[in-house]
């Protein structure tokens, strides 16, 4: 699968990176323009902006974490 990026649309294979030269406004708008999507994640450093996307197994591991935590907060009360 081809990395896609555009302003209507952002499609990237699960565990790619990409950077991309970029500002702080442009950053900005980027995030505006998702919404309250969490997936692919953008961060910005340094003059870039960065997209990635997790693998499966990423969220995996954060609902076994979530699990423990979960039973031990139940085991509390």
């Amino acid at each position: 699968m081809f990395a896609l990026i555009s302003p209507e649309k952002t499609q990237i294979p699960a565990g790619a990176v990409v950077r991309i030269p970029g500002t702080w406004e442009e950053y900005q708008t980027l995030c505006q323009q998702r919404g309250d999507r969490t997936i692919p994640r953008l961060k910005y450093r340094n003059g870039e902006v960065i997209i990635m996307s997790p693998l499966p197994k990423h969220g995996q591991d954060a609902h076994i974490i979530t699990s423990i935590i979960t039973t031990l907060l139940d085991y509390v009360q």
